[in-house]
């Protein structure tokens, strides 16, 4: 192998886990890119009403003590080739899963 090629290696295999992470941080809606940070709203107007929906309120604690409550909402978006799961926190999406793990 060239030292041309052993570098082109270097970098391919470098990059391999950063490509991962980025497919965990977005989801393609139709012809639309759903990214972290998005409001409830733009999700809705962009992808429509999910299959499903789980809402969960969930404690805040400092220490021992509840300082206040907060909502995370799951919403399960499925298509012919896959299932996401979208984790929004209060409004905003913080998380995209694969709920067969197989990203």
């Amino acid at each position: 192998m060239t030292g041309t090629h052993a570098k082109v290696m270097v970098l391919l295999l470098a990059a391999a886990p950063v490509a991962a992470a980025i497919a965990d941080e977005s989801f393609v809606c139709g012809s639309r890119i759903i990214e972290l940070g998005l409001t409830q709203a733009e999700v809705l107007a962009q992808c429509g009403e999910p299959a499903s929906k789980d809402v969960q309120e969930e404690a805040v604690r400092s220490g021992n003590r509840k300082v206040g409550v907060t909502q995370t909402s799951r919403w399960t978006y499925s298509s012919y080739s896959s299932t996401r799961v979208l984790v929004f926190d209060g409004d905003r999406l913080v998380g995209i899963e694969d709920p067969a793990g197989d990203d």
